[in-house]
């Protein structure tokens, strides 16, 4: 079935894009569509979807750790006060991506998020989360959207709260990094793994 799920070297089906590369089976196989809590965490992986917009995932997992350590391990207090020297040194990073308008909506950011309760984002990503018995397995990649009523509405909630950056693609490809949905295929040995909501 033209873009089913496909043998891996272990003989295991997954995910066509999960073949890619060796970094792409990995992030496959332990992370995407596990669920991610912590306001941290999920900042974290707010801010590297954000990067990755018009970018090949591929392009920041292999500069995750260097991210990871221009933005303070992405410990939202911790940007929130960074100051113009940061920026600059941000901006000067060959190990990140140097987009300017993408540097300063994470610290944006940074700086809305210091302000929320703890947990808070947490809880409100989440309440995103669709009833999984309303959505079918996807068989193959064509079943996988790239768009959903509850993307459109996150990011919409987002962007009225002040986060920048954020559209319902870029929501949708957050929902799906972080287990709000299992969009593994049907056959896809990674299907189901980890998915805990709440």
């Amino acid at each position: 079935m033209s873009g089913g799920a496909l043998p891996a070297p272990d003989g295991e089906p997954r995910c066509p894009w999960g073949l890619a590369t060796d970094d792409y089976l990995a992030y496959h196989d332990t992370e995407w569509g596990r669920a991610v809590h912590g306001d941290d965490a999920l900042f974290e992986r707010l801010s590297l979807e954000a990067f990755q917009s018009g970018l090949s995932w591929l392009t920041i997992l292999r500069r995750r750790e260097t991210f990871r350590t221009a933005f303070g391990g992405f410990r939202i207090e911790a940007v929130a006060r960074f100051t113009d020297a940061d920026r600059e040194r941000l901006l000067a990073d060959p190990g990140i991506i140097r987009n300017r308008a993408k540097v300063d909506a994470t610290l944006a950011n940074a700086q809305v998020l210091a302000g929320w309760a703890a947990g808070e984002l947490d809880e409100l990503i989440w309440s995103y989360a669709p009833d999984p018995a309303t959505r079918p397995a996807p068989r193959t990649l064509a079943d996988v959207p790239a768009v959903t009523p509850e993307s459109t509405a996150l990011a919409k909630e987002l962007k009225k709260r002040s986060i920048r950056f954020v559209g319902p693609t870029t929501a949708y490809a957050l929902m799906q990094a972080c287990g709000l949905v299992d969009d593994h295929l049907a056959d896809c040995v990674a299907r189901g793994g980890g998915r805990a909501r709440g």
